[in-house]
């Protein structure tokens, strides 16, 4: 296995229905942007209540991605290091 590395972002989503669906619209939602979308681990649950009830779920997780360095950063590191 190739060596790797891995960044760790947190998100948090909400629903009106339940957790679980909080957290799969976090994931989903972030899956349209990062790719290589690897972990999620839900670090933290809360709900918001109106009049004693409850009216949406919110997870907090972290989510972890493959770290992929943004290419024109690295030919600028490359082109500065022929200069010297």
């Amino acid at each position: 296995m190739a060596d790797s590395v891995y960044r760790v972002t947190e998100l948090i989503g909400t629903s009106s229905q339940s957790w679980e669906a909080a957290a799969r619209t976090a994931v989903e939602t972030a899956a349209k942007t990062l790719r290589e979308l690897r972990v999620a681990e839900v670090v933290e649950q809360d709900m918001t209540l109106e009049k004693g009830k409850v009216t949406n779920y919110r997870v907090k997780l972290k989510v972890s991605f493959k770290y992929e360095p943004d290419a024109r950063t690295s030919r600028a590191r490359t082109t500065t290091r022929r200069r010297k």
